[in-house]
């Protein structure tokens, strides 16, 4: 087995590096609701659910990069370099949880069914780069700060943004280099949560949250 040294020396194909921010955001609910609904009109459900969350990554300057099953992946400040996109991707979770509330009663009223999304925010270092066949390669954000968004999306409760210190101290220096904008304007109401130890991960991770402006209990999957 080739010493870690020696992986991290060999030369990487068609992918470039940069710090930038992730964002997944997960329906929850998806089990409940599949079992309920003929596979058609769940395809019309997931498409408005996508759609939701599309217009508003890039309305904030985001893109999005991945959609799989119930969730997206999406990444901020990575086509800008000289900004980390930690608080396009702060102000586009909150964003989706407000546009989402409505769309989740519409549901509810027309088809009798419950649903919340959960969102993980991590700010990092990713790798851009494409995969798949040759007609057919998708681009992608590929390391450790796209798997810690991931655990953190599948942690939070249904109408829960969970984010990491790393997005919290780059929020912190922002607000401290404008002098609190707003002149005085009171911060935002941001949670700090006990430590989070993801599994596989050596290190354990200090996060925060914007709660829920309602607590749902929905199961995830």
């Amino acid at each position: 087995m080739r010493r870690v040294q020696e992986i991290r020396a060999l030369p990487i194909k068609a992918a470039a590096t940069r710090c930038a921010t992730v964002l997944f955001a997960d329906l929850r609910g998806y089990t409940a609701i599949a079992e309920q609904l003929a596979p058609a009109y769940l395809a019309n459900l997931l498409d408005e659910f996508f759609s939701a969350l599309t217009s508003v990554v890039e309305s904030h300057g985001g893109e999005v990069f991945h959609t799989a099953g119930d969730s997206i992946m999406a990444g901020f400040g990575v086509s800008t370099p000289r900004r980390d996109g930690s608080a396009e991707a702060v102000e586009a979770a909150r964003v989706m949880l407000t546009q989402f509330e409505s769309l989740a009663e519409h549901w509810r009223s027309e088809s009798q069914i419950e649903a919340g999304v959960g969102i993980g925010i991590h700010l990092g270092e990713v790798a851009l780069a494409s995969f798949g066949p040759p007609s057919r390669r998708v681009h992608t954000l590929v390391g450790d700060t796209a798997n810690v968004a991931a655990r953190l999306c599948g942690r939070a409760r249904a109408g829960e943004v969970l984010f990491s210190c790393s997005v919290a101290a780059a929020l912190d220096a922002r607000t401290r280099r404008s002098s609190m904008a707003a002149h005085g304007a009171a911060p935002s109401a941001f949670l700090q949560l006990p430590r989070y130890e993801l599994r596989g991960r050596r290190a354990v991770l200090d996060i925060w949250c914007i709660p829920a402006s309602k607590r749902i209990e929905l199961r995830t999957r």
